[in-house]
């Protein structure tokens, strides 16, 4: 690892984080400026006396990076709205230009019924934007030569051996089913068009198989889940279409295959540690479960209730054995910032090189099959969902990427304005109100200094 010069990069990240973390709700000159020499003084420790990068992710005026302090706080403003109506119980927004933060408040509550705040530090579950995190970390296994893009799953997996591929039901119940046309791909696993599925989002009688053998069974392991899966056909053919589904999971397992080490040891010793996502993980710790947000859900007269199952897909107070790459983490607003941060640096933070340059833009770049469409302006690249035209995607700029989570949880990275938005709330239903465009609108309209024009 290129690691900072006579420092510990995990040492650099946290401690300035702690000091951000001091940040709740506003963010006034004096703790910026207490955050500013804190960091000048961790940099200041260099004994070798060699040249050492800036710090990523300090704070910084808006108007030093083109942008609108009093248009930023309209962010603010609408989130504090939304909660005032009874619409959202809490919500942490974070904005970061040019490698700086400019916006980082949290408004309303991390826990209503016990009138606990929400803090810039709440610790959220981010379901699936747990997703672009394990792609990275197998590619990172693509970084050292393990696989090819193109390579069949089952080299590494040998159990998806012979897949078949449903195509109907006979008249006594049991699936009708054909060879697959090609064996699926990990460049297929990774764009959610190898043939798999999620038992969740749609029906047909692979679904249902999904569903009653637990596939994603949070009380096992992921060799558990390969095992199930390799007696299941396909849903569809590899390639044909764009279909949501646990290949995230699948991945997961392959980072194990290929690395030798869980899921979980591969994500600590090599991406959370290495840039300092000192709060991301697989279950809340004793020390932290005041700072763990509680999950909100409707009832039938549209108030925020607790949500009865809040510890889904499994209870986040316990150490976890099934290292779902799907839908497993916890992570705070700065953990995600700190990752997407990397991401939109071409893989690397603080000194410390996570994937290469090529490797980043590769999977951010458009993946989808020849004739397979994921949806109307929008493109699936590896693990992230990619902006092709701003019109019919209703977004700004070509090429922004983006994933968001199950309760709410939403993060886009736009490499055209040099910008990254992360947005953390806590609840399910129909009834949430859509906080992803609104926050999208607000950030773009308080660009002062556009790139893109």
């Amino acid at each position: 690892m290129n690691r900072i010069p006579g420092a510990n990069p995990r040492w650099l990240a946290q401690t300035a984080m702690i000091l951000s973390f001091a940040l709740l709700g506003s963010c006034d000159i004096a703790e910026r400026e207490q955050y500013e020499n804190a960091t000048q003084a961790i940099q200041g420790n260099n004994p070798t006396g060699q040249e050492q990068p800036s710090l990523a992710l300090q704070f910084a005026e808006p108007e030093q990076v083109g942008m609108s302090g009093e248009r930023l706080g309209r962010i603010t403003d609408a989130m504090q709205e939304l909660v005032d109506d009874g619409l959202l119980a809490g919500v942490v927004t974070m904005v970061a230009r040019h490698n700086k933060i400019v916006h980082f408040e949290s408004v309303g509550y991390r826990d209503i019924e016990a009138g606990a705040p929400m803090t810039n530090d709440a610790i959220f579950r981010i379901y699936s934007m747990t997703k672009p995190i394990t792609g990275v970390a197998l590619m990172m296994l693509y970084d050292e030569g393990k696989f090819r893009l193109s390579d069949p799953v089952e080299k590494y997996i040998p159990e998806f051996s012979n897949l078949r591929v449903a195509i109907g039901t006979a008249p006594n119940g049991e699936l009708i089913t054909e060879e697959s046309e090609h064996r699926m791909t990990i460049r297929e696993l990774m764009s959610h068009t190898g043939g798999l599925t999620y038992g969740l989002f749609s029906s047909s009688t692979v679904d249902d198989l999904y569903n009653e053998i637990n596939v994603l069974d949070s009380q096992s392991i992921l060799k558990s889940m390969i095992d199930k899966l390799s007696a299941i056909p396909l849903r569809q053919q590899p390639g044909s279409q764009f279909h949501y589904s646990v290949s995230v999971d699948v991945q997961g397992y392959l980072v194990e295959v290929l690395s030798g080490q869980t899921f979980a040891e591969f994500l600590e010793e090599r991406l959370f540690e290495p840039l300092g996502m000192i709060d991301a993980g697989w279950h809340i710790p004793p020390e932290k479960i005041n700072r763990f947000a509680q999950v909100y859900q409707y009832n039938d007269s549209g108030t925020l209730i607790p949500k009865e199952w809040e510890s889904w897909p499994r209870d986040y107070y316990e150490p976890a054995t099934f290292f779902s790459g799907g839908a497993g983490l916890v992570a705070t607003a700065m953990d995600y910032m700190r990752f997407s941060q990397m991401v939109l640096d071409g893989g690397e933070l603080d000194g410390e090189r996570v994937l290469a340059p090529l490797t980043i833009d590769l999977m951010h770049r458009d993946q989808m099959p020849a004739g397979v469409a994921y949806t109307p302006g929008l493109g699936f690249g590896l693990d992230f969902a990619v902006v092709t035209d701003p019109v019919e995607a209703d977004s700004v700029s070509t090429g922004e990427f983006y994933w968001g989570g199950a309760a709410g949880t939403w993060f886009w990275i736009d490499p055209v304005e040099d910008l990254v938005f992360v947005d953390m709330i806590q609840q399910f239903g129909g009834a949430r109100p859509d906080v992803r465009s609104l926050s999208r609108r607000l950030t773009y309209a308080a660009i002062m200094e556009p790139n893109g024009l």
